[in-house]
């Protein structure tokens, strides 16, 4: 019966234990979305996790609206990343890219464009931008034309990320972002070969999969799902069906692993509206599964030992803890995080968190 602190292999990546890092959008990169060396040292406090996953990182100018987010479209981008990764492996960590591309949940006054998406849709609520919140905006549907540019897009931020020393890459194909708009029917209008059906609809997750995999290798390739309610405006009639075949063509694929995100529980961050699927993926997906949101140690534990998950990434607890696994042994308390610090640019609630053993002999 595994544990959280037992091994485990992804694809390449050799994994020592199987508490991971979730991705966590911060804000510390430049105006320009180039990386900081104040990442280096928050992603090296946080090198014990069995894997690190980075926060949401721009494929492209058109994809990245969240102010002060990485990217890896560009020389200086994968120049500055470099530190980073140098500085995880050098603490004996291990660290994947996740690529991100938001669709309609940019703001032109973020990028200097129009969003795009599957369709001519609006996101619901207000973007986080520069100048504050601001309404979103209606997105422009992709034509059939771009998609292979699109795609382009992908493949180059991969590539990119194995240059500057990423162990793997993740796509980002949840949370309400451009590929999760056209997974879901109540964002994907489309009536081409890219909408109507879910087979239609899975298209471009299978396209761009299969394309970082050709890059890559699909033995660094992982994927995000958030195979629940609706998140950000992006909702399915029947998710189910949906997620289990996204899911059942990412194991054709062989990709090295599959993360998801499923509110646990009564979640109060982003509660859960439709029955767990977890464990109908479970059925269909043949690689690693990691699971993510809510857990606590207690709950990660029951989850990987009943076999349902091979890791749990925690997120909002790697805010204030960047010991995590440390504390989860010991039976260590968890320290909150600063809500006020998330998205700020200093290192105030960013790198000065304590190191609970580092408290006790203090």
């Amino acid at each position: 019966m595994p544990t959280l602190f037992d091994p485990v292999q992804l694809g390449a990546i050799a994994a020592p234990n199987r508490i991971f890092m979730a991705p966590l959008t911060r804000g510390r990169g430049t105006h320009e979305h180039v990386p900081t060396p104040l990442m280096a040292d928050h992603y090296a406090q946080r090198a014990s996790a069995g894997l690190i996953i980075s926060e949401a990182t721009g494929i492209s100018r058109e994809g990245l609206g969240w102010p002060y987010a990485p990217g890896l479209w560009g020389d200086e981008q994968v120049e500055a990343w470099k530190p980073v990764t140098d500085a995880i492996h050098a603490a004996g960590g291990r660290i994947v890219a996740q690529l991100w591309h938001m669709g309609r949940i940019v703001h032109s006054s973020v990028t200097g464009q129009q969003p795009v998406s599957s369709s001519a849709t609006t996101a619901p609520g207000q973007a986080h931008t520069y100048g504050g919140k601001q309404d979103y905006e209606e997105a422009r549907p992709l034509a059939l034309a771009e998609i292979p540019r699109l795609i382009d897009d992908y493949r180059r931020a991969a590539a990119n990320a194995i240059k500057a020393g990423f162990d793997g890459v993740q796509l980002h194909a949840a949370n309400g972002y451009l590929i999760d708009q056209f997974l879901r029917d109540n964002s994907n209008f489309r009536e081409d070969a890219y909408g109507g059906s879910i087979d239609n609809r899975i298209r471009l997750l299978d396209e761009v999969t299969r394309a970082v995999a050709d890059v890559i290798g699909a033995d660094r390739t992982g994927v995000r799902l958030s195979p629940n309610g609706d998140v950000q405006g992006a909702n399915d009639s029947n998710p189910q069906a949906l997620f289990t075949a996204a899911a059942a063509r990412l194991s054709e694929i062989g990709i090295a692993f599959l993360e998801m995100r499923e509110p646990q529980g009564d979640s109060s961050f982003r509660p859960n509206e439709v029955p767990p699927i977890a464990p109908a993926i479970r059925q269909v997906f043949n690689g690693p599964l990691i699971l993510n949101s809510d857990f606590t140690p207690e709950s990660a534990e029951r989850t990987v030992a009943s076999g349902l998950a091979d890791a749990i990434a925690f997120g909002r607890p790697y805010i204030a803890n960047p010991d995590l696994v440390d504390r989860i042994s010991g039976g260590l308390p968890l320290a909150s995080p600063d809500v006020a610090t998330l998205y700020t640019q200093g290192p105030e609630g960013y790198t000065d968190y304590p190191f609970a053993r580092e408290t006790a002999t203090a």
